[in-house]
């Protein structure tokens, strides 16, 4: 007989604990995870999801229910360029029956519908039987219940259109009154994502997540020429007064003044340099170097799709092996940082959200693994459990490993970016992120940015352009031999970050200090070399 509602709660009293244990991954100013029941209609269909998913035969079910609301405002100068406001609901059911997922969404929120969804996933998991290269076997997790909520002053979405548009309107404005520019975009990309997760093993969750991120760009023309320069204005998991805190009016035309100093910058000389990069660039080249590759379905082959394979296999000769850097890089995996956009208090299997060092004092420890994967490298890691990776970005896609926050530590002692300029010979520093390349091994890369500059004798001289640099992975990184400290560390990242086919869009984090990279190689991009 398929377990009614009072039968779930009862099974579920076990969770209680881990309920408590919950909020310890959080810091105490965020909001406690409560242990109670979570609205009662989505609980009811996640519920007769999971009862229907067992009695077709599953022999494990979860059942998510998502209410996605994603707003986006542009301007250019003072024209609205688009406006989108959207909102999604629906139901996604992953089955396990022997060995194998099956999986089906439906937008029609009835109880018949969802039933009938939960049986097709069950048909789907047997389908996909015949494809099998393994039986699936999901790493223990303790069953709980509560809610989370993104803490935040705000709600971003109620923010009135009209004082959105004012704020980007007066931004652009300040940055046209800078001599030579000639035009200015600025923009806002808001979410609002309420999320209900159930599992046949007793999880019972609600988590309600808000993110918030701006843009900003211009154009100077002057000396027959033009250059555009981009600000690195991160998303963060906050509300409007994060955006607020910006202060996009009061920093344009400061913003909008490197443009202008671009119009003069010397074209750099190719050869070989020590190269300084800021958080506003390394963040990416981390992202890209050291984020995917760390990705254990791509360093196993189950995954290629937007950023390849990995370099970083087979996990037999990598764990406790790579020497992916110098001793004093410490990279770590989380979903606890605070205002991160990875933040969370479980992924998508209802694991809670974990901390761990991917690369610690330069070796290769562990890779980014979901419930499934853990297995596959526990005997080489000694970790049993999932890091929490698992993600969905919509109540119609199927929850797969995505990439958690992933940041390179500050150094102990608190060294500053004018610590490592005094200490730079010959060299350039580069601002902000721009253009990239790497191959589908995330082995050989490329990558540029917004401002470049030169350094001579220890001190920041005249600005460059047509700067890119090109290295291997691991010897980029072994070439790293200073880094910031606490006071200099910033977290950048990006709204969205694709992976898989169907593709699926992931909002990831990443913090790092400044950092000094040894003898590295720079070409000259522009066209006239």
């Amino acid at each position: 007989m398929a377990p009614t509602r009072r039968d779930f709660v009862k099974a579920s009293t076990l969770a209680a604990a881990a309920t408590i244990a919950g909020p310890q991954l959080l810091k105490a100013d965020k909001p406690r995870v409560i242990a109670r029941s979570t609205e009662i209609y989505a609980d009811d269909l996640v519920l007769e999801a999971l009862s229907a998913a067992k009695d077709a035969g599953a022999q494990y079910a979860d059942a998510r229910i998502g209410r996605y609301r994603r707003q986006s405002l542009n301007t250019r100068e003072h024209q609205i360029t688009g406006v989108s406001d959207a909102e999604s609901y629906g139901i996604g059911i992953r089955t396990l029956v022997d060995g194998s997922w099956g999986f089906a969404a439906t937008a029609n929120m009835t109880k018949d519908s969802v039933v009938k969804c939960a049986r097709n996933a069950v048909r789907l998991s047997r389908a996909a039987k015949s494809t099998q290269r393994r039986p699936v076997e999901l790493a223990p997790t303790t069953p709980v219940k509560g809610t989370w909520i993104t803490p935040i002053k705000r709600d971003p979405i109620d923010v009135p259109i009209e004082e959105k548009v004012a704020l980007l309107f007066a931004t652009n404005e300040a940055a046209l009154k800078v001599p030579s520019i000639r035009f200015c975009t600025s923009g806002l990309q808001l979410l609002r994502e309420v999320k209900t997760l159930g599992t046949t093993e007793g999880t019972l969750i609600t988590q309600t997540f808000i993110r918030s991120e701006a843009s900003f760009s211009v154009t100077a023309a002057g000396n027959g020429t033009t250059e555009s320069y981009s600000e690195e204005l991160p998303p963060r998991s906050q509300g409007w007064e994060y955006i607020e805190e910006l202060n996009l009016p009061g920093h344009a035309a400061e913003w909008a003044q490197v443009a202008v100093e671009k119009l003069t910058a010397k074209t750099v000389e190719p050869g070989r340099f020590d190269l300084i990069l800021q958080p506003t660039n390394l963040w990416l080249t981390i992202h890209e170097s050291i984020g995917h590759p760390t990705e254990l379905d791509r360093a196993m082959g189950f995954e290629a799709n937007f950023a390849g394979t990995s370099f970083v296999n087979p996990p037999e000769k990598m764990i406790n092996k790579l020497q992916y850097g110098k001793p004093l890089m410490n990279i770590q995996g989380d979903r606890t940082q605070d205002h991160s956009v990875g933040l969370c208090a479980w992924d998508d299997e209802g694991v809670p959200a974990d901390k761990w060092l991917i690369i610690e004092k330069g070796i290769f420890k562990e890779y980014q693994t979901t419930r499934e994967q853990a297995s596959w490298v526990a005997p080489l890691t000694g970790t049993k459990h999932s890091h929490g990776c698992s993600y969905a970005d919509s109540w119609d896609s199927v929850q797969f490993q995505r990439m958690p926050n992933v940041s390179l530590l500050p150094a102990e002692k608190d060294i500053s970016l004018n610590d490592i300029v005094s200490a730079t010979d010959r060299g350039i520093m580069i601002r902000n992120r721009g253009s990239w390349s790497i191959d589908h091994q995330r082995y050989n890369f490329s990558f540029s940015g917004q401002a470049f500059y030169e350094i001579k004798g220890g001190k920041v001289g005249g600005m460059l352009k047509d700067v890119a640099y090109q290295a291997v992975t691991p010897v980029f990184w072994n070439s790293m031999d200073m880094i910031g400290g606490k006071s200099s560390y910033w977290m950048g990242g990006t709204f969205s970050d694709g992976k898989g086919e169907p593709s699926q869009s992931n909002s990831i984090s990443h913090g790092c200090p400044p950092a000094r990279f040894r003898d590295v190689n720079i070409i000259n991009t522009g066209r006239n070399v």
